[in-house]
């Protein structure tokens, strides 16, 4: 009887294969997501109202804007919305993306990450809870009317104009949303967040084409004459500033890479397999 024990088999490489860290992160309770984000929203929206009514204050501050802007020389807003009004088609498509993909993109935005990119998730939403807090805090101290209000700029509301608008006639007496908190764009500060979040959470070669979004956000809202150059520009050192704080987590590793160390582990576990060639390196 042959006493020698023969050699264990060699466990299959699939079962030594590490998930990568996105797939095995704890996503946050879904309930407690929605609340948390309803939440937020609600009391954002809460917040803008506080500020209405500042009529006068509003556009002091616009004029004051306006000055800065020429001040720093830069381009006015009616180079864009000149190029828009050379046709009803292209000011009304200008006007719907305005009223309907800034907050639904940042939803799908969202959901996407705490899908696929839970860590990431967590913190594009951190930066974004931030960044949203600071724009309430200078909507409520710095009311501004935007272009589109403002006589000097010699724009027109588009929206009022061509359609469709996401505000009443009476900007002192809307009910829906504050007109008077053009400053900062969270159109812009948003977009760029999406844009910058899916850069981080992805590999895709054509990922840096996710900045056409706040891109043509910021042509649009410089167009349709509901922000300033300098709503984005005050936006974007609010993202800046909060991305510099809240750090970005490790890199996600997508489908690609994880092929990478599946091959080079089974480079490795054919190597293991070989058995040794007694006397060969006699």
């Amino acid at each position: 009887m042959d006493s020698r024990t023969e050699p264990a088999e060699p466990e299959p490489a699939a079962a030594r294969r590490r998930p990568s860290p996105q797939h095995t992160a704890t996503r946050p309770p879904i309930i407690r997501e929605l609340l948390l984000v309803v939440g937020l929203f609600v009391l954002y929206k809460f917040g803008r109202q506080l500020a209405t009514g500042h009529t006068a204050e509003a556009f002091r501050n616009a004029d004051q804007v306006w000055d800065w802007e020429r001040a720093l020389h830069l381009p006015g807003e009616s180079i864009v919305q000149g190029a828009l009004l050379h046709g009803d088609t292209l000011v009304h498509l200008a006007n719907t993306y305005y009223a309907t993909v800034h907050f639904p993109a940042t939803v799908a935005f969202l959901v996407w990450m705490y899908l696929r990119r839970p860590v990431h998730y967590v913190w594009a939403r951190r930066v974004l809870a931030v960044v949203t807090a600071a724009a309430l805090v200078l909507h409520l101290t710095f009311p501004l009317a935007p272009p589109r209000l403002l006589a000097a700029t010699g724009l027109i509301d588009t929206g009022r104009v061509y359609g469709p608008t996401v505000y009443g006639a009476h900007p002192a007496s809307d009910e829906i949303a504050n007109q008077f908190a053009a400053m900062p764009s969270l159109h812009f500060g948003w977009a760029l967040m999406v844009a910058i979040g899916l850069i981080a959470a992805t590999r895709s070669r054509w990922r840096w084409l996710w900045l056409l979004h706040p891109l043509l956000t910021l042509l649009v809202i410089v167009g349709t004459a509901n922000h300033y150059w300098l709503d984005a520009i005050v936006a974007t050192a609010l993202l800046g500033i909060t991305l510099a704080v809240i750090h970005l987590p490790h890199r996600t590793r997508t489908t690609a890479g994880r092929a990478q160390e599946l091959v080079a582990g089974e480079v490795g576990d054919a190597k293991e397999s070989v058995p040794e060639l007694v006397g060969a390196g006699r």
